[in-house]
């Protein structure tokens, strides 16, 4: 199979990432950016990928398709591409690396097979290729050596079986502690500053949980730029963990905490424009403006 040609559907803030270290390894890189945001035209620019505008022609060029966009567009996506797979006669790898829960995987699965696509289950770990601490795909499938053979090509590929769902429960029970640890600490800092305690919650911290303190004060201000498609992936979890007979109502409360955040005008904010000057406590009281009244 000729992967010299690798589809990126969408160059957003990981997907452009992933395409800047697959053209700096050799491969050329396309996209199909017909209606899509100025930014995400930006990111792709920026990043080298060859927009080819309609997803017929990227599936008409490419070998492998990278699924990698906001979890609650992966099934629409899919069912686009199969479309355009049909109309041009055309069936390349289609492999989806969204935050998806095992059941979506499953109709995603569907989808492929009766396009007659080779499909394979992949979960993103780590920030985009370029940023620290690398970036790893976890991948299952029938065949996963297209994706395989990718391996140090800017990020890791690990395969971890045979059946599609596999990469994403563990990219579900992942970001079940990472986001959802997040959304607990902004949700314990919004009680607090309701109740009144702001000031002497911090300073306790600062005395028996400084390391989380300082976590806290990194990352709960930035948080509303991701908000929005954070809310899927939250939702996707909460169904990942039902299925698995485990409460949903952890990340089910995570994802009303994004909702909140999201309807603040720090949301406006891309990793590129947002204030990383503003502080914990600057946040938090916009935070508060915006939760549901009791």
């Amino acid at each position: 199979m000729n992967l010299s040609s690798i589809a990126i559907l969408m160059p957003g803030d990981m997907g452009h990432g992933v395409g800047r270290a697959l053209r700096e390894h050799g491969f050329e890189v396309i996209t199909a950016l017909s209606e899509r945001s100025d930014r995400t035209r930006s990111l792709a620019s920026a990043a080298g990928i060859r927009d080819v505008g309609t997803l017929a022609n990227a599936v008409n060029q490419a070998g492998l398709i990278l699924s990698i966009l906001p979890p609650a567009s992966a099934l629409d996506l899919a069912r686009d591409t199969a479309d355009a797979m049909r109309k041009t006669d055309r069936t390349p790898v289609f492999v989806d690396c969204n935050a998806v829960s095992p059941q979506t995987v499953s109709e995603v699965s569907k989808v492929m097979d009766e396009a007659n696509a080779p499909f394979i289950d992949a979960g993103i770990i780590g920030l985009a290729p370029g940023k620290a601490g690398g970036t790893r795909f976890y991948v299952s499938g029938r065949d996963v050596a297209p994706m395989l053979a990718l391996n140090g090509m800017g990020f890791s590929v690990i395969a971890i079986g045979d059946e599609p769902g596999r990469a994403s429960s563990l990219k579900m029970t992942y970001a079940g502690l990472t986001k959802g640890t997040w959304t607990l600490q902004t949700a314990v800092l919004l009680a607090a500053r309701q109740l009144g305690v702001l000031p002497e919650l911090l300073e306790e911290f600062q005395i028996s949980q400084s390391h989380a303190l300082e976590i806290m004060k990194a990352r709960v201000p930035s948080l509303p730029a991701d908000s929005g498609r954070w809310i899927g992936e939250m939702e996707e979890i909460a169904a990942t963990f039902a299925e698995a007979g485990v409460t949903s109502g952890f990340h089910d409360g995570a994802a009303e905490v994004f909702r909140v955040l999201a309807q603040t005008p720090f949301a406006s904010e891309t990793r590129e424009t947002m204030n990383k000057d503003r502080t914990l406590e600057e946040a938090l009281k916009t935070f508060c403006e915006y939760l549901r009244k009791p």
